[in-house]
């Protein structure tokens, strides 16, 4: 009965077309068009090509919502224009999510949409959603439901939690977290110390393209905010800004499993890493701190996996990758540094003197673990983030002291969500937004915490960081939450 139930409330919670009084729609145009995307998503759910990274609004089915643009529901609900320019961002999220969709759609399914190509389902597609945006936005009570259900849900199943006890294996979870923390910091500890021995270092660099810290004030302090308050800049600024703050890798080599490149499709079920290409995708995020929004610029890497340390390792598996995050201050110096694996997993931070932390409000949750504090950090020094052979695990993160390496190409993380096959396009995601034959045999075992698949790769927006309380990559206010930005570091 509880199965079934939750399972009601999960169908309800993710329909595009809640029950609309027969008069809501007068016009032919706006029920065709709510037709017109259900019989769009009824094509890409059969053809197992959903998105997952933002999250579709139920009953508004050209819009989609990420936890950043959520926090603004408040702002959005009591002032008109604030409004217009947070309804413009969700459907921009949709716009992309679905030219993903479409691109990864089958030849075959485009026949049950009776069109004869995707440049037609595009169009249809942004016609109907400009139309019912219209529709939408006219109505008082459409405004307010649209805020109220523009939420996103956490990557935490309570079912799972409640039929597995939470609150008693939690216990043993977090003793696990804490003693893998410990030995963390103690890594770093002797890494610093030139105690932790590594013989096969190779250094990975981006090109020597950094510009110093007042031209990257002048390029924030320049940029256009929008009614949100949400800073705008050109694509030109952007790779500027990725350019200057990408890290140096440094990785203990010995064997091509400790390689990283760009993934590819081949023959199997999961995506192949093309070692021979080092390359780092890019993201750039924003964060909220004091109703202000900072940037956020996220570099990530894939490795083509962890592989086993016996036969029963249970955190080996098909590719492996780390997130590195750099959250500016609005003048572009940084104030925090964090990492997570891919698989949401050692989630560390690295606070500059820009910021101090803030106690956890309960000791027994996981809240923000930091291995290392580092000094100021003045762009064009760059950080450097070593890693270990096989396990990928970072043991450190200091300053760059300069010297020669290989360098590495930058590259969009979009381009993941539209990868060439011999016949189009495909996702490297799968429609929960988890790497296709990434499982590792931990979620055997993690399955009481409610995360789906622990250990498995995932999408962007997807990563929950916590295996004790809830907690995800992306939350808008995570930055702000553990950390206190002293008067000098805003």
């Amino acid at each position: 009965m509880l199965t079934v139930g939750c399972s009601a409330i999960d169908q309800a919670s993710q329909s595009d077309q809640p029950a609309r009084s027969d008069g809501e729609f007068r016009s032919a145009e706006g029920k065709e068009c709510l037709d017109w995307f259900r019989k769009l998503d009824e094509a890409i759910d059969r053809a197992g090509v959903r998105d997952a990274e933002a999250y579709r609004v139920p009953g508004y089915p050209y819009l989609r919502v990420n936890r950043f643009l959520a926090s603004f529901r408040q702002q959005a609900s009591n002032d008109p224009t604030a409004f217009s320019a947070w309804q413009k961002r969700l459907r921009a999220l949709d716009e992309r999510a679905r030219s993903y969709e479409i691109s990864n759609l089958p030849q075959g399914q485009l026949a049950t949409l009776e069109v004869s190509s995707r440049p037609e389902v595009t169009g249809r597609t942004n016609q109907c959603a400009g139309s019912l945006a219209t529709l939408d936005a006219a109505s008082v009570s459409r405004r307010h439901l649209l805020t109220e259900r523009a939420h996103v849900p956490d990557d935490y199943d309570e079912l799972k939690r409640t039929v597995g006890v939470y609150p008693v294996v939690s216990m043993a979870f977090f003793e696990f977290a804490k003693k893998w923390q410990n030995e963390s910091a103690g890594t770093f500890q002797q890494t610093a110390a030139g105690t932790f021995e590594q013989k096969n270092i190779v250094r990975y660099r981006p090109p020597d393209n950094a510009l110093p810290a007042q031209r990257i004030a002048s390029i924030l302090s320049n940029a256009k905010t929008d009614a949100l308050g949400i800073p705008e800049i050109g694509d030109r600024e952007r790779e500027t800004l990725f350019a200057t703050f990408a890290p140096v890798f440094e990785i203990d080599t010995t064997g091509d499993y400790d390689r990283f490149g760009p993934l590819r499709w081949g023959a199997g079920e999961t995506p192949e890493v093309d070692v021979s290409r080092p390359t780092v995708y890019r993201r750039l995020a924003y964060t909220r701190y004091g109703g202000r929004s900072l940037m956020q610029l996220v570099y990530m890497i894939w490795f083509t996996e962890r592989p086993q340390n016996n036969s029963l390792d249970p955190l080996s598996g098909k590719l492996d990758g780390i997130a590195f995050r750099v959250t500016l201050n609005p003048s572009g110096r940084p104030l925090v540094y964090d990492s997570i694996h891919l698989c949401g997993c050692y989630h560390m931070f690295f606070p500059t003197p820009a910021v101090s932390p803030i106690p956890p409000p309960d000791p027994n949750v996981e809240w923000a673990f930091v291995p290392r504090t580092l000094p100021v950090i003045e762009a064009p020094q760059r950080v450097v983030v070593r890693m270990t052979t096989r396990s990928h695990y970072l043991i450190d993160v200091h300053p760059d002291a300069g010297g020669d390496g290989t360098n590495y190409a930058m590259a969009n993380d979009s381009e993941l969500r539209t990868i060439p096959t011999a016949d189009g396009t495909r996702s490297a995601f799968g429609p929960t937004g988890i790497v296709p034959g990434t499982d590792r045999g931990e979620r055997l075992v993690t399955w009481p915490l409610g995360i789906e698949s622990a250990g498995a790769m995932r999408e962007w927006g997807r990563h929950a960081t916590a295996l004790v309380g809830r907690r995800q990559f992306d939350d808008a206010d995570l930055i702000e939450r553990r950390f206190q930005i002293s008067p000098s570091g805003g």
